[in-house]
């Protein structure tokens, strides 16, 4: 994406970035056009006064600095005003920018969050977002000033002599074409800086996440490897970047010092023939001064500048990313009971690869517990996740109490149907807190009694504090299984029409089965209710069992039918049994 089309776009997904964008350059403009005066005055006193046939008028030379000084007062006001308004701007607007690439992200359909590492999407939200917001407060401000003073300070050039001026745009041009030559290159490397910074977020993210994991085998060397190799492309990257903006940067006191011997040396040899006084020389020197000031200046922010550039284009690459799984407008909404669930000739794959289910046919009554079984691979979990539309099929219909899923808007959807993954994830918050993400607002006592509900307030009674017991970072405070616990509690009170549970008793330990089993007894009791069940406790409590082999329902009817019938079910029920005795 080019960086004319990224601001277009970053002005429109976040207006609040051109809010009274006019005023400020305008302000911008004044405050330069003033400091014009200077040179203008510092002209007039040497010609009309210094160099002039009479005596010096000092009461004049008092009031043209006077004047003078006035000027620079007012210019300084002028852009500092500029300098706020456009900080504040720039702040707002960026903040602006960052909710709408979260709630983007929050948009995005499973398989493009799956297909991103995590702090790669973590750094378009933090420091690619810094890195525009550093550049917009410093080196956006400088850009803004010093356009408006190239340009003034070339037009006063031209009124007092246009073969001067003439060849000081020629030097300045030259200038130019350099910079944009070497800005090409460095705004590939600034691009590799970024994908390496987010290389760098997401293994160490990955790397610490993992920790448990990372010392039960004895991994500490592997993955600090892994992390130091990553974290050194990073700093290489950046020192190359650092190493080429420097000399670039290095440039711009070459130039001015060139660009100022020129303009000495042609005012002093061609001066007299050009019309061109010893007061229009030296103010001609103020007026290169004023010109090379900015032109250094935005050479120093380029740096800054294609860095925000590579940032704004990872972050609108985001936001340009088409949402698979759209919310729809004006849909129906699901009525407050029980719903029975239909699949109608549903296939699906993941990208580029074979289908994972395919041509399921069935018809889930309301009220009905339905357990979902079979080997790994076998497209159960698949089976759940389209069921909540957190998939969408590739072919065929899903629908949720006679309501085409595709055509139920996500508050109502959300809130009829409960989705319990087979690691519940907590945040970090207390008990109620995680509980309270399955019904905003609720009250402590509350809370409580849907512990008590599904037979669990003797076993949140028993944490430290109870309820208001820390769950920590991911619920590391708790077991697995307790974290199960509290999935389960959230998903209760919520009170659900339809309940989806995907292996929710997987991860559970031994000491917590007998728990977990009648919590998910009573939750599922009287509601639609699909579970994909590990231990095949679960399916023996189910009204019905699916059971899934090759993305294919092979068997569906009850458990002590299916196990009379000597099929698939009945033989892993069998092993299943042979290793719970053993």
């Amino acid at each position: 994406m080019r960086t004319s089309k990224a601001l277009a776009l970053s002005f429109k997904v976040a207006p609040e970035l051109r809010t009274g964008l006019i005023v400020t350059l305008i302000l911008a403009v004044i405050g330069t056009a003033l400091q014009i005066v200077v040179p203008v005055v510092l002209q007039q006193i040497i010609d009309n006064e210094i160099l002039g046939t009479g005596e010096i008028d000092t009461t004049a030379v008092l009031r043209r600095g006077g004047f003078a000084m006035v000027a620079v007062l007012l210019a300084m006001v002028a852009r500092l005003v500029s300098l706020r308004r456009l900080i504040r701007s720039s702040s707002s607007g960026l903040s602006q920018l960052r909710i709408r690439t979260f709630d983007h992200l929050h948009r995005l359909s499973m398989l493009e969050l799956q297909a991103e590492r995590r702090g790669a999407l973590v750094a378009r939200v933090t420091s690619d977002i810094e890195t525009i917001q550093h550049w917009m407060e410093w080196g956006g401000v400088g850009m803004v000033l010093g356009v408006a003073q190239i340009l003034l300070a070339l037009l006063v050039m031209v009124v007092y002599g246009w073969q001067l001026a003439l060849a000081t745009v020629v030097g300045v041009a030259a200038y130019t074409l350099m910079i944009v030559a070497f800005q090409r290159v460095l705004s590939k490397a600034h691009d590799r800086v970024r994908e390496r910074v987010a290389d760098s977020l997401s293994v160490t993210g990955e790397a610490i996440s993992g920790l448990s994991t990372v010392r039960a085998y004895g991994m500490e060397e592997i993955v600090m490897e892994r992390v130091d190799g990553k974290l050194d492309e990073q700093f290489s990257a950046e020192v190359k970047t650092a190493i080429f903006a420097s000399s670039l940067f290095s440039s711009a006191e070459l130039f001015a010092g060139i660009l100022t011997a020129m303009v000495v040396g042609l005012g002093v040899v061609f001066g007299p023939s050009w019309g061109i006084s010893a007061g229009t020389l030296v103010a001609f020197l103020f007026l290169v001064n004023l010109l090379i000031e900015p032109i250094q200046r935005l050479v120093e922010t380029i740096d800054q500048a294609q860095s925000a550039g590579a940032g704004l284009r990872k972050i609108l690459d985001i936001i340009e990313t088409p949402i698979l799984i759209p919310d729809p407008v004006g849909g129906t909404r699901l009525p407050d009971r029980s719903l029975r669930v239909e699949f109608t000739d549903v296939s699906f794959h993941y990208p580029n690869g074979p289908d994972i289910l395919g041509g399921i046919d069935i018809h889930i009554p309301a009220g009905e517990r339905v357990a979902v079984v079979g080997e790994t691979g076998s497209g159960k979990t698949t089976f759940a996740k389209l069921a909540t539309r957190l998939l969408i099929p590739q072919a065929g219909q899903i629908a949720v109490g006679g309501v085409d899923i595709d055509d139920v808007p996500f508050d109502s959807l959300r809130s009829h149907i409960a989705y319990v993954p087979q690691e519940g994830f907590l945040f970090d918050a207390t008990v109620a807190d995680n509980v309270r993400y399955g019904r905003p607002g609720v009250s402590d006592d509350l809370v409580r009694s849907a512990f008590e509900d599904i037979g669990l307030l003797d076993w949140v009674d028993s944490l430290p504090g109870g309820i208001e017991t820390d769950v920590g970072e991911l619920g590391g405070n708790l077991s697995a299984g307790e974290r199960q616990l509290v999935a389960l509690v959230r998903a209760w009170i919520s009170n659900p029409s339809v309940l989806v549970l995907d292996e929710a008793t997987s991860a559970v330990d031994p000491a917590l089965e007998v728990q977990i089993r009648n919590a998910i007894e009573r939750v599922t009791q009287g509601r639609t209710s699909i579970t994909v069940a590990h231990r095949l406790s679960t399916a023996e409590a189910s009204d019905r069992v699916l059971v899934f082999d090759g993305g294919e329902i092979v068997e569906d009817g009850s458990h002590a039918l299916l196990v009379a019938s000597g099929g698939v079910y009945a033989s892993m029920h069998r092993d299943w049994e042979g290793s719970t005795r053993g």
